[in-house]
C-alpha cells in the first residue's frame, strides 16, 4: 500500500500536532511565554494545514507552508539560544519575555537528575532557603542536561516542519494541477 503525497502531509500534521501540544505543555509548566505564544500559533497553523490537505484547498495549505518558515527560523533561534550560539545566551530573559525569572521546566526534572547534596546540619537558614527558594536550588548529575532535550525538541520539530513543507509544497502543486485540468 502506497500513502500518496497529501496522505503523507496529513500524517506529518498530525505528528506536528502531537509534539506541538506536548511541547506546549512543557512550555507552560516552564512559564515561557515566549514559546508558548509560538507553540500557540503552530498549532493553529498546523490545524490550518491539516484542514487544508483533508478538504482540497490550497489557500490553506499555502498559508502553513509560509508558516512553517517561521517555525523552522524560530527552533533554530531556539537550538541557538539554549547552545549559547550566535551571541545568544541560554540565561537570557528571552524566552520569558521579562515578564518572569521562569526557565525551561526541564532544567529541574531532566532525566536522571538528582538534587544536590543536603546542606550539612550545622546550617539550617541555608536548608530552608534551598527548599522554599527555588531559584536556589541547583540539579547535579543529570543523565541529559536540559538545553540537550530542549534542543532535541528543536531538532524534532525541525524535521517534521522540513518534510512537511516538503509535501505541502507537492501538495499545493498538485492541487494547481487539478485546477488547471478540464473534464
Amino acid at each position: 500500500m502506497r500513502c500518496s503525497p497529501r496522505c503523507a502531509l496529513i500524517t506529518l500534521c498530525s505528528l506536528q500536532l502531537v509534539t506541538a501540544v506536548e511541547r506546549h505543555v512543557f512550555d507552560f509548566l516552564g512559564y515561557q511565554w515566549a514559546p508558548i505564544l509560538v507553540n500557540f500559533l503552530q498549532v493553529v497553523m498546523v490545524i490550518l494545514g491539516l484542514f487544508g490537505a483533508v478538504q482540497y484547498r490550497s489557500r490553506y495549505v499555502v498559508t502553513y507552508l509560509l508558516w512553517t518558515l517561521l517555525w523552522v527560523g524560530w527552533n533554530v533561534f531556539v537550538c541557538c539560544l539554549y547552545l549559547d550560539l550566535a551571541g545568544l545566551s541560554k540565561d537570557s530573559d528571552a524566552l520569558t519575555l521579562g515578564i518572569s525569572s521562569h526557565r525551561s521546566w526541564w532544567k529541574d526534572h531532566s532525566p536522571g537528575c538528582g538534587p544536590e547534596a543536603p546542606p550539612s546540619p550545622s546550617l539550617p537558614s541555608a536548608s530552608w532557603t534551598n527548599r522554599h527558594n527555588p531559584e536556589l536550588t541547583t540539579v547535579l548529575h543529570c543523565w541529559l542536561e536540559y538545553q540537550y532535550i530542549e534542543v532535541l525538541h528543536c531538532v524534532v520539530q525541525l524535521l517534521v516542519a522540513l518534510l512537511g513543507f516538503v509535501f505541502a509544497c507537492y501538495v499545493v502543486n498538485a492541487f494547481a494541477d487539478d485546477d488547471d485540468t478540464c473534464n
